[in-house]
């Protein structure tokens, strides 16, 4: 099997704060969809993600972390968003990738894997976590909006869209 290639849809770098970021009319003629961000919050916050504008309860998850103090953590939900992370972002940069398989499809939930490596400002909880999701709905995925919980991306994050080629 071919290895898949990685295609830039977009790239956005804030130059100043932004509550959101938005990926939309995204191309439906590849396989899968990666979402890398680098991201520093202006407060603590959390990374959503959401589907085509949706806000209705219908991302399910399932997670695991790992502590730089040895402990370690999962926990499974509903909700209105995608979980992308189990840390909050402070102002220090962490990095997220979110890798969303077969997004075009419309005959089928999409499903998600996101892993994430993150750093508390005084560096005593630095962890890594993967987060497996499942979006509950069979339309093709056009927009991805990332939203901040309580805070805002501050100026100098980035977040990039990168698509795969589909397999011949």
């Amino acid at each position: 099997m071919p290895t898949p290639l990685y295609h830039v849809l977009e790239t956005v770098t804030l130059t100043s704060s932004a509550s959101s970021v938005t990926f939309s009319s995204i191309d439906q003629s590849y396989a899968d969809l990666v979402l890398q961000m680098e991201a520093v919050a202006t407060s603590s916050n959390t990374p959503k993600v959401r589907f085509n504008s949706d806000s209705g309860s219908n991302y399910y998850s399932v997670s695991m972390q790992g502590l730089a103090n040895g402990n370690t953590g999962s926990y499974s939900s509903t909700s209105n968003f995608l979980t992308v992370q189990v840390a909050n972002v402070k102002t220090k940069p962490s990095l997220f990738t979110v890798q969303v398989f077969d997004y075009s499809a419309t005959d089928k939930h999409k499903s998600a894997l996101s892993r994430c490596v993150a750093v508390e400002d005084d560096g005593s909880l630095d962890r890594v976590g993967a987060v497996a999701a499942r979006w509950a709905n069979t339309s093709a995925i056009t927009s991805i909006t990332l939203d901040g919980s309580t805070g805002s991306w501050d100026t100098g994050s980035t977040f990039t869209l990168y698509a795969t080629t589909k397999a011949v």
